[in-house]
């Protein structure tokens, strides 16, 4: 159930970061639950593999390389969805930082809630 929670939360989050920038478009609720879903897929899987694997330039550039696989991983959603749809490389840059932002309000509110019951 906790799962369920968090996809649609997640979904939430990209629904809001979308709206915020013009340069990312989603058709509708059902592909920002997707966008979501895959989202959380390629972060559980692909993205612990590139970070491995760029180990030493992530140490030089101080973490900094990190955003740009963010960054790798959206725009690979993007061409993975068809009704999601990201302008460019620092659009992308830009929704990872703004959903990153927006999830963890969202979670802290879900927190909040959460606790009061």
């Amino acid at each position: 159930m906790n799962f369920i929670v968090q996809l649609i939360v997640s979904a939430l989050a990209v629904l809001i970061s979308s709206y915020i920038l013009p340069g990312v478009h989603i058709d509708g609720i059902v592909t920002a639950i997707i966008v979501a879903a895959v989202l959380a897929f390629l972060n559980a899987v692909i993205k612990p593999v590139m970070v491995i694997l760029t180990i030493p330039i992530t140490v030089v550039s101080f973490g900094l390389f990190l955003l740009i696989i963010n960054a790798l991983i959206i725009i690979l959603t993007d061409k993975l969805i068809d009704g999601f749809r990201v302008d460019g490389f620092w659009w992308a840059l830009l929704f990872s930082l703004v959903l990153s932002f927006v999830s963890s309000v969202l979670n802290g509110l879900q927190a909040r809630s959460d606790r009061d019951e």
